[in-house]
């Protein structure tokens, strides 16, 4: 006999009956995985199923899993038990976050997400760029909103769409200017170019006792190691990078820094990020597809050749080749040395969408030659670096269209604009294009509205 339940009603004998109903409903609807792994929620986010170094370099993973794992590396909300947070100061003593000095999101996820901020809505996908709500401020030592006297570098999020190409260019030329340090230190006197890639370092010489003058050096560390990422120049590899975005943003520590075992911030929590998520994030990140150019027309093909009239082309090289398809990596990383501690490789014709060239190696359409310059007192920056304020690397161009807001900081807000701050190195250029026609500034501005992120992004789902 039925009886009524006065939450479900008389229809029901027993409210699991509805239970049962509306479980299998959801099953149907959302299969298991939708909503991430089971649990109560105070469980670390990046499980217990954890990829090490060694499952990598023993061939026990395949690509794919490497590349999933990579994947949840990148997008896991990093919690407490994970070992979120560190010994900073935290905003109005929270215990959780900072916002101004990093501990300023849980995932790279949340401020690498807008693929095309072109599209009303914006086109949302993993691995993509950031709006200007997520411009972190790093390392300030004053902020005064009064007034405006606040230092500290504001950077906008880029995109890793395509970086394996500018790794693999990156280091073939690190390899290339080592080569002409030897051969500057083989011939005492001798005042050897520094050239890789059509690309000019400016000299170097050295003298009979192995001492190297290294004044003549351009846009370049000293020691000759090309440094394509973060918006000074400052990373050599894409994992270069993220070992102090992991500290910086959300204070976990990677083992490779710290050491095994170890709780340099006190937090209870060890091994925070493995030496193999660490691979398996650059592994992932460097696999991403690379962006595109979409068919030009009249007016941008005649863009493009008033880009290149006016000297643009000279720093946002179209594009720069490589001799060889297979991206490697190492652990340890040796700078001077990209060819040191290898332990595994992908072919990025494979994985990532690029072309092959008649050489063997890949065409990178990235519109940057990979070297620092002087951009003027306008783009000059307040945080105190081991960079001068006004130097910058060359912006990389491609998926330009899709990227507003842009610089460093993310300050102009259409292309124009951004041009039209350039100074320096670059301040004839943007002469050039200021005292431009109007037919052709507007042949211009649509070449670049050409140049977009890649179709086959991962969606955020």
């Amino acid at each position: 006999m039925k009886t009524s339940n006065p939450l479900l009603g008389p229809q029901f004998s027993h409210p699991l009956s509805l239970w049962f109903i509306v479980v299998t409903a959801l099953l149907l609807i959302f299969p298991p995985g939708t909503f991430g792994e089971p649990g109560t929620g105070e469980e670390p986010n990046l499980g217990d199923d954890r990829i090490t170094q060694a499952q990598i370099e023993e061939g026990i993973v395949s690509l794919k899993e490497i590349l999933d794992f990579g994947l949840r590396i990148f997008s896991t909300p990093f919690n407490k038990a994970d070992g979120y947070g560190d010994l900073r100061p935290t905003l109005q003593g929270n215990g959780t976050f900072l916002r101004v000095n990093g501990l300023d999101a849980q995932s790279c996820l949340e401020c690498h997400s807008i693929v095309s901020s072109a599209t009303i809505p914006a086109t949302f996908g993993v691995g993509a760029a950031g709006g200007s709500s997520s411009n972190v401020i790093f390392r300030p030592s004053k902020i005064n909103l009064t007034n405006g006297n606040t230092n500290g570098r504001f950077i906008n999020p880029p995109f890793l769409f395509g970086s394996g190409g500018v790794e693999l260019v990156a280091k073939e030329m690190t390899i290339r200017l080592q080569e002409l340090k030897d051969q500057a230190l083989a011939r005492p006197g001798t005042v050897v170019d520094l050239e890789a890639k059509g690309v000019s370092f400016g000299s170097i010489s050295a003298d009979s006792a192995g001492n190297l003058d290294t004044s003549n050096i351009e846009g370049i560390d000293q020691d000759l190691v090309v440094r394509p990422f973060g918006r000074k120049g400052e990373f050599a590899t894409v994992r270069a990078f993220d070992r102090g975005a992991m500290q910086f943003h959300f204070g976990m520590q990677p083992v490779e820094l710290v050491g095994e075992g170890e709780d340099p911030d006190e937090d209870g929590v060890t091994d925070e990020i493995l030496i193999g998520e660490l691979s398996a994030l650059h592994i992932w990140s460097t696999a991403l597809p690379k962006p595109e150019m979409v068919e030009l027309i009249q007016d941008s093909s005649r863009g493009f050749i008033i880009f290149e009239v006016i000297g643009c082309a000279d720093c946002h090289k179209p594009f720069l080749t490589t001799h060889t398809k297979l991206l490697t990596y190492s652990y340890e990383e040796l700078e001077e040395d990209p060819t040191a501690n290898i332990f595994y490789e992908i072919d990025l014709t494979k994985t990532a969408n690029f072309r092959a060239n008649k050489d063997g190696g890949i065409d990178v359409p990235l519109f940057a030659d990979l070297k620092r310059h002087d951009m003027g007192p306008g783009l000059k920056e307040s945080f105190e670096g081991d960079v001068p304020k006004v130097e910058f690397t060359t912006a990389r161009l491609w998926g330009v269209a899709d990227t507003a807001p842009y610089l460093h900081d993310g300050r102009a807000l259409t292309l124009k604009e951004a041009i039209l701050m350039h100074g320096g190195e670059a301040k004839d250029s943007r002469d050039d294009f200021d005292d431009l026609e109007y037919e052709k500034m507007q042949a211009l501005l649509f070449f670049l509205r050409s140049l977009r992120t890649p179709t086959k992004a991962i969606p955020v789902k």
